[in-house]
């Protein structure tokens, strides 16, 4: 197997309180392949999202590396695009003047009208072909989102970090945008990586579950391959034979002593993930 795109090696993350310090990530360690979409999961609390956030740059290790295509990150990069759980966009701009703030700076090379037309298809490709001009203001939950997908995408960029992207949804509008999400992330096979507390969610989407213990000293506990063939219709997914094998392993990581950090600092030696 070639070296993976994504690698997170003895990552730590400590911080300074008024009882002393706490290290709520110790001895992570995980590795994604090129173009393969994982999913981590984990109690509340257990430090997912700031996994996530180092890795997009908005945070920095206590200690260990992160390397994207062989090059160890540093700070923020348009070869990360994140899709927050709200996607801020600037309520007097309209949903293609949103995505073009991110277009006119990764891509000033280009003319205006081609960054235009950039952020249209990109809109057009999450539904929004005929909102191009609505004001953000306008729109509903789940558009700001599909724009927050279509700004993310229109960067071009190497690693799609999301975090909980959904979770502000109702269950329609969700299983949808799910479907929106799959739909784009197939045609372009983007190494992504997100975080998820559902885990119907995360085995709909991902080729890789990666299942975290709770914190402090949170790491990898656990990764699932989720082997149910693409491309994936919901229907498919849930009438097939491996599928609820797969929820019931999850759920009894989840649910087992199995998830609970023993609140002390892992043998690094010892560390590593099984693989379910």
């Amino acid at each position: 197997m070639s070296r993976p795109f994504l690698e997170i090696v003895q990552l730590e993350k400590s911080f300074e309180t008024s009882r002393g310090k706490l290290t709520v990530l110790s001895g992570f360690d995980l590795n994604i392949q090129e173009g393969k979409f994982v999913s981590i999961i984990g109690h509340s609390g257990c430090g997912k999202s700031t996994v996530l956030s180092m890795v997009a740059g908005l945070e920095e290790p206590s200690d260990g590396n992160i390397v994207v295509g062989n090059r160890e990150i540093e700070g923020p990069g348009p070869d990360r695009a994140v899709v927050f759980q709200s996607p801020s966009l600037f309520p007097w701009m309209s949903a293609l003047e949103n995505v073009l703030i991110g277009v006119d700076q990764v891509f000033p090379q280009a003319t205006r009208s081609q960054r235009r037309e950039m952020s249209a298809w990109q809109l057009s490709r999450v539904g929004l072909g005929k909102e191009l001009d609505k004001k953000a203001s306008d729109l509903s939950q789940g558009q700001r989102q599909r724009v927050g997908i279509a700004r993310a995408f229109a960067l071009r960029p190497r690693v799609l970090l999301l975090d909980e992207p959904f979770g502000m949804l109702d269950a329609l509008t969700r299983a949808e945008l799910q479907e929106v999400l799959l739909d784009v992330w197939a045609r372009d096979k983007i190494t992504a990586m997100m975080i998820t507390h559902d885990v119907d969610e995360a085995l709909f989407l991902s080729d890789e579950v990666v299942m975290m213990t709770s914190g402090p000293y949170a790491r990898v506990g656990e990764i699932v391959p989720v082997n149910l063939p693409r491309p994936r219709a919901r229907k498919d997914v849930l009438g097939h034979p491996d599928y609820y094998r797969l929820r019931r392993s999850l759920l009894e990581f989840l649910e087992g002593p199995a998830s609970h950090s023993p609140g002390a600092p892992p043998d690094k030696k010892a560390s590593g993930a099984k693989a379910a």
